[in-house]
């Protein structure tokens, strides 16, 4: 995500709260470029060398920062990297796809219309990049990346509500719950029905802790390579959509 993507403004209509932001932002995710010039870890090169992109500029999100929802994915896959926006390949399009009808009573007639749907969610990942093939980053990696994701959802996202994708996403919320608390969840039978409250934290420049109670709503990664899932994630959205108010 490149700040003229998403957080621009123009002429009067831009306020000083939304310079504001527009400067928070750039800055965040100007951190997050050095600490990934910092030190080598895994990255798709050849992926972002055919879209001409560079590989150490990170993809962040899409969306609103006022939503209420937030869509947590795990990494970026070659879709992401081309189009700089998360969940934007064949499984986010799925989520994209059921976001869009449960807003309007209809399916999305084009690519643009579909794009509205980041006037209304928040969409973003474990870590912004691309991992090589299709292996999710190590813990290591996402440690690292940690306390940005930690302050775009605590210092600059407005919302309290967030579906999670997949096993990875889930579980990098583990900090954030009492000891064994969120595994056991997930053991849990009803883990795609029920929800989890855990308390998320950041750490601003002058190193003071903020914190942000969100509700985790897992559900399983809509990738068409999970066949156990697949062909019923349209409706276990849409059940996970019928609780929000957005």
């Amino acid at each position: 995500m490149s700040l003229s993507e998403e957080e621009s403004c123009y002429g009067t209509n831009c306020s000083l709260f939304d310079l504001s932001l527009m400067s928070a932002i750039a800055t965040l995710i100007d951190q997050i470029r050095q600490e990934a010039e910092r030190e080598g870890f895994p990255i798709d090169v050849p992926i972002y060398q055919a879209v001409h992109k560079n590989p150490l500029e990170p993809v962040l999100y899409a969306g609103n920062l006022n939503s209420q929802l937030c869509f947590f994915g795990r990494d970026l896959g070659r879709d992401e990297v081309a189009a700089g926006q998360p969940l934007i390949g064949a499984a986010g399009t799925l989520v994209r796809n059921g976001f869009y009808s449960a807003l309007h009573g209809k399916k999305a007639k084009n690519k643009q219309e579909l794009q509205t749907v980041c006037d209304r969610v928040l969409l973003t990942n474990t870590v912004p990049y691309k991992p090589p093939g299709n292996k999710a980053y190590s813990p290591e990696v996402k440690e690292r990346f940690r306390p940005f994701i930690e302050k775009l959802l605590v210092l600059h996202w407005q919302g309290t509500q967030i579906i999670t994708l997949g096993t990875e996403a889930f579980k990098w919320f583990i900090p954030y719950g009492k000891t064994g608390e969120v595994n056991g969840f997930f053991l849990g039978g009803d883990r795609f029905s029920s929800r989890l409250n855990v308390t998320l934290r950041a750490t601003d420049a002058q190193r003071m802790t903020h914190q942000r109670q969100v509700s985790l709503m897992p559900l399983p990664h809509p990738s068409p390579l999970n066949q156990k899932y697949y062909s019923q994630f349209p409706q276990m959205l849409q059940q996970r959509l019928d609780e929000i108010e957005f």
